[in-house]
């Protein structure tokens, strides 16, 4: 296994990662090697690559502008005590 050593961070993203560490019950540690190979996962051309397919399988179907859905959510009585 390969080590590195990450300098200069400020104590407000040191504090953020450690908190988002308790939420998912992992040491800093774990968090941060969770968040690196999450990002080192694809490369450019495969996450193009993912992209294109998936362009390919909704082609030709109809999609909603979802902010179109919530404005009509919120000019109605949905949710409210009336």
């Amino acid at each position: 296994m390969s080590q590195m050593v990450v300098r200069n961070l400020s104590p407000q993203v040191v504090e953020r990662l450690k908190a988002r560490a308790r939420r998912h019950s992992r040491s800093l540690e774990a968090e941060v090697r969770v968040i690196l190979e999450s990002a080192a996962q694809y490369d450019m051309a495969e996450f193009a690559a993912i992209a294109a397919r998936w362009r390919e399988r909704l082609a030709g179907r109809a999609v909603t502008d979802s902010a179109e859905l919530i404005r009509e959510d919120r000019d109605t009585d949905h949710g409210r005590d009336v």
